[in-house]
């Protein structure tokens, strides 16, 4: 059997601010970054800068970080408003299209939600609609749109790992879709991580319903709330109801070798690098 490829630790990061960009992925030992590509809770498009972006991932490359984005909060392509499903698709577009100039490895979208309840049929229809378009007109070396799952309030098309691979269905298994899994929310939407085999069953699940190979990013979150709870409150890394142990079972899981992995834990800075130094060495056990 060939060796295990460890999955890569990181954090998500701002491009701004002190310590920035990869700086910061230094200073708390990041091995993968994530970053917003514009505005997390607005629809403002940043002014194109080119030549900044191919610097920044020319310089990802040459260390040999992943770099992912994430794509806008407010983004639904499930929402019964017009305008809603309008600015969520050119978001998406934004975000792939700087995705690619700086050579990102997917661009990470959240499923939505139908908004009311009984419309969630529709809304997965809706969002076929918007988002089979947009993976049809990407290239092979484009970034993947991932899809993340909710925690499981306000209607989702997607919060357990069974609506994954319902969502997987609705796309037609497209070859650039993937999916992000989330510990927080998987938790939240009801999954019992925290218990002995609690991880091992649910990613036995996703991969049986996404299939092999379209895990292609983990977020690492610990969860201030119980099982069950629906709510999206990120705690840091065995400080919260799921515990220290669910993630060291994460990486002895076949399906997430590889895989990078990244935290989006509350905290400073230190807290970042403990929280990364912490799954290191559960992840190298």
């Amino acid at each position: 059997m060939p060796p295990r490829k460890p999955s890569p630790v990181g954090s998500h990061i701002l491009l701004t601010g002190t310590p920035s960009g990869l700086a910061f992925a230094e200073r708390v030992g990041a091995e993968a970054i994530q970053i917003f590509g514009s505005n997390p809770r607005g629809w403002a498009q940043p002014r194109p800068n080119p030549a900044a972006d191919a610097a920044f991932g020319e310089r990802c490359a040459a260390a040999k970080v992943p770099l992912f984005l994430h794509a806008p909060y407010l983004v639904n392509c499930a929402s019964p408003n017009d305008v809603t499903r309008t600015k969520s698709a050119a978001a998406i577009g934004h975000a792939l299209g700087r995705g690619a100039a700086l050579g990102a490895k997917g661009v990470v979208v959240h499923a939505g939600a139908a908004v009311d309840a009984g419309r969630r049929r529709l809304g997965v229809a809706t969002m076929r609609e918007l988002l089979l378009p947009i993976l049809d007109g990407l290239r092979d070396d484009d970034p993947d749109l991932l899809i993340e799952h909710a925690a499981g309030g306000g209607e989702p098309i997607a919060a357990t790992v069974e609506d994954l691979g319902e969502v997987m269905i609705a796309l037609d298994g497209h070859p650039k879709l993937g999916v992000c899994l989330d510990t927080c929310h998987a938790y939240a939407a009801g999954h019992d991580i925290a218990a002995p085999g609690g991880i091992r069953a649910m990613l036995n699940t996703l991969v049986k319903v996404v299939g092999r190979g379209r895990l292609k990013l983990v977020h690492a979150n610990d969860s201030k709330d119980p099982l069950g709870s629906r709510r999206d409150r990120h705690a840091r890394i065995g400080h919260g109801t799921i515990g220290e142990d669910p993630f060291a079972e994460l990486f002895r899981h076949p399906s997430t070798r590889g895989v990078p992995v990244i935290i989006e834990t509350p905290g400073s800075v230190e807290d970042h690098a403990d929280d990364i130094a912490l799954l290191k060495s559960l992840r190298d056990r």
